[in-house]
């Protein structure tokens, strides 16, 4: 675990954005395949990233303070220069915004352009994940004996009696921490899974004819990984069990499958001749 890579005077490189450079990286080279593949400028790539790298990092941050607005009011620097303080729904909902604006500015069909996307966004997620881990910014989980469980001594966030939390018997996060405690790496659940959809998510983009499909199919996989993890990290419960995330979660899921639906309704022709080659 490597929090800090660098310190150059005020200035600190944090391992957690180092890999989510190298995520738009990632996203950027994935993209222009896609826009060479269906004829499209390169250029359209680029904007896609750069906005939403730009909208995605925006709504990521304000997602976090909006949740976590009591530490933040304590220390309104943290807004801007803290290394952790990310959450991922704020940053899809940014990254959504952005690429409807690109989308419009270049003339390209939303749908179109969202199913582009969707590998890519996948695949960032994967190497977002990837910096969580490094950094130990408290995405881990409760506590655990699995043989693959571990220990973040030099998470960014700490690892004390604060950071490392488990659930009561009422489904309220209270203390987990003792010495020599290990918990679920649930980064890397995360980064795995994410890797896999990725890989369906890019064998099936000549297959699925259907624009928005691949948009749906996203909002299933990536809704259901994410609201599977969940189960194991350090989130508060809010309703029936369930965390905040698991709740977005069920949203993403159901609003894919109905697409997923609504899709092969306006397209039967297209979807019936599918089915039976495949």
């Amino acid at each position: 675990m490597i929090p800090v890579l660098l310190r150059l005077g005020p200035l600190t490189i944090y391992s957690y954005g180092l890999m989510m450079a190298l995520g738009f990286i990632a996203g950027d080279l994935v993209l222009g395949r896609e826009c060479r593949r269906r004829g499209f400028s390169p250029e359209l790539a680029s904007a896609v990233v750069v906005w939403g790298a730009i909208a995605g990092i925006a709504g990521s941050r304000v997602y976090d303070v909006f949740d976590n607005w009591p530490a933040y009011r304590a220390d309104p620097w943290s807004i801007v220069l803290s290394g952790s303080g990310f959450v991922w729904y704020g940053g899809l909902i940014g990254g959504i915004i952005s690429t409807w604006i690109v989308a419009r500015y270049h003339k390209v069909p939303f749908l179109t352009l969202a199913d582009m996307c969707a590998p890519a966004l996948v695949l960032g997620q994967a190497f977002g994940r990837m910096g969580c881990q490094l950094s130990g910014d408290g995405d881990w989980g409760m506590p655990s004996t699995l043989p693959w469980a571990m220990a973040y001594p030099k998470a960014i966030v700490g690892w004390n009696s604060r950071t490392v939390l488990t659930l009561d018997s009422h489904g309220n996060l209270v203390s987990g921490f003792f010495e020599g405690v290990r918990v679920h790496p649930t980064p890397v659940y995360e980064a795995i899974l994410y890797t896999a959809i990725f890989l369906v998510l890019w064998r099936l983009r000549r297959k699925i004819e259907v624009e928005g499909r691949i948009l749906c199919l996203y909002l299933i996989l990536a809704g259901a990984a994410r609201f599977l993890v969940e189960f194991v990290r350090i989130n508060p419960r809010v309703v029936m069990g369930l965390s905040e995330a698991q709740l977005i979660s069920l949203v993403m899921i159901l609003g894919g499958a109905a697409g997923w639906i609504w899709s092969a309704a306006r397209h039967p022709a297209i979807t019936a001749r599918v089915a039976a080659e495949s």
